[in-house]
């Protein structure tokens, strides 16, 4: 069995099947859900408008995260020249530098134990999901852990800080905080304070602390953007500052969920490799007969957890704990959680293999739970897509192309009524939803050709539309709310 997880081929296969994983799992591919025309509209919008600091939603509101995410896609989207792979792109190659990363610093804990933290990572209910979603989840999870990686890297390697070092790691904070805000200290400074306190006095503590200025000076690349809004842009304060950040310590603004509301759906999402962590944790704290090797997470000749070891308990630990303690809560806030957990999954692994007599059975167990989660992950994934497929939820994104094809065809001026459906808007590629008093003056007044309507506005539209309007196209039930868009044409002969 350990031949089995060693080879060459199974690494590569397992690889290669989680990046097609990644690239497939969310087809057919639309922006109905999970706020993704959100984040989607901020990179069109810096394109439409140049605005490039602050963007508003579909429906006008500001736009509440910052807009690095947005750059990247703009980038993308200028050496692709298509929106569907340029919202996609930052979280499908950050999921693949996320992965690339965490087999590499796995390895030290040997290559069973790299495996099977990738397998981890790959296969599970999480990350298939957030590969190719349009959301900044991904990049910010790349981030965090490169972060926490860096710090790892010191405590074990007993490194001091450089110039150098503090340099990337205050460009990987500032990075952070431009793709989602100060978030990024409670997946990090929680771990670090717990850190600190429990290595107080030895040399560990002070090569994993780096010292205040990386961490001070990035939070100033948020205050200048924050600030920027506040004075220049209409209600960003509202909408972004008390809405958005300190709304979600409130249940006024979004829903309260309980404390312990992350731990069981962690637990579930992680599955099985949640289930295997748990129970490789009370193998590795056992007495090891052998005496454990310097890769091992034990400090040698006692079941104490080395520094390295307990940085990742503690950040692991601490961002969930933090973030439990957060009464607005979403499942995928908590995903920068899931690669330290997989680091230390290896670390685990590499502590119950110093035992001789353990070690076949540790690898049969590895290789037994890759096999289960591969072809469990990979059977979900193309259930999910075939039922995606029959119920057509790329409707709406199928739509939109066959509006552009007639519009483009016969050069008609066109605009779009809004409504719940924010993701309209990209697919027939406008910038502004028209209310429906404002699209019945542009339409009587002979300034546009073609109208797109959702179904609980035509009928009151109609009637007060001149030029007898024709429908020339409808599309098939999608969205939250399972509406029809029609496309209205104005008759030729008006």
């Amino acid at each position: 069995m350990t031949g089995f997880l060693t080879s060459r081929i199974t690494r590569w296969s397992v690889l290669a099947l989680a990046i097609v994983l990644f690239a497939i799992a969310n087809l057919p591919w639309h922006l109905d859900d999970y706020d993704q025309a959100k984040q989607a509209f901020t990179s069109f919008e810096m394109i439409e408008h140049g605005h490039w600091f602050h963007q508003h939603t579909p429906n006008w509101w500001v736009a509440t995260k910052p807009p690095l995410v947005g750059w990247i896609s703009v980038g993308f989207y200028a050496i692709t020249r298509s929106w569907e792979f340029a919202w996609r792109l930052p979280s499908f190659l950050a999921a693949i530098a996320l992965l690339v990363l965490l087999l590499r610093s796995a390895k030290i804990y040997g290559q069973v134990a790299a495996l099977t933290a990738a397998c981890a990572l790959s296969f599970n209910l999480f990350t298939p999901r957030l590969a190719s979603l349009v959301r900044t989840d991904m990049p910010l999870a790349l981030v965090l852990f490169a972060i926490g990686l860096l710090i790892w890297e010191k405590i074990r390697t007993r490194a001091p800080w450089t110039r150098p070092d503090r340099l990337v790691l205050f460009l990987l904070l500032s990075a952070g905080m431009l793709i989602k805000g100060p978030i990024v200290y409670a997946f990090l400074l929680p771990g670090m304070v717990v850190f600190q306190w429990r290595w107080r006095g030895t040399n560990a503590a002070a090569f994993a602390w780096s010292g205040w200025l990386p961490w001070l000076v990035s939070f100033l690349v948020f205050l200048l953007w924050a600030g920027a809004g506040i004075l220049f842009v209409p209600e960003f304060t509202e909408h972004v500052l008390l809405r958005e950040f300190a709304g979600r310590f409130s249940d006024e603004v979004h829903r309260a969920l309980p404390f312990y509301f992350y731990l069981p759906h962690l637990l579930h999402r992680f599955a099985p490799w949640s289930l295997l962590m748990i129970g490789l944790a009370f193998v590795a704290r056992r007495k090891d007969d052998d005496g454990p090797t310097h890769s091992a997470p034990l400090s040698a000749g006692s079941s104490r957890l080395s520094p390295e070891t307990f940085w990742l308990v503690a950040w692991s630990l601490g961002g969930l704990i933090v973030m439990s303690f957060v009464p607005s809560k979403r499942i995928d806030r908590i995903f920068p959680i899931v690669p330290p957990f997989c680091l230390l999954l290896a670390a685990t692994i590499a502590a119950c293999r110093e035992r001789e007599r353990m070690r076949p059975i540790i690898d049969r167990i590895c290789a037994a739970v890759i096999i289960l989660s591969v072809v469990f992950t990979t059977g979900y994934t193309v259930r999910k897509i075939v039922l995606a497929r029959h119920e057509q939820r790329d409707a709406f994104s199928m739509f939109g192309r066959a509006v552009l094809k007639e519009v483009t065809q016969h050069h008609w001026r066109y605009g779009v009524i809004g409504g719940e459906d924010e993701g309209m808007l990209l697919y027939v590629r406008k910038t502004e939803f028209l209310e429906p008093e404002q699209a019945i003056v542009l339409w009587n007044g002979g300034k546009l050709d073609a109208l797109v309507v959702p179904d609980d506005e035509l009928d009151e539209l109609l009637p007060r539309l001149r030029g007898d309007p024709k429908t020339v196209l409808t599309s098939n039930p999608a969205g939250r709310y399972k509406k029809r868009h029609f496309l209205l044409m104005r008759s030729p002969s008006s």
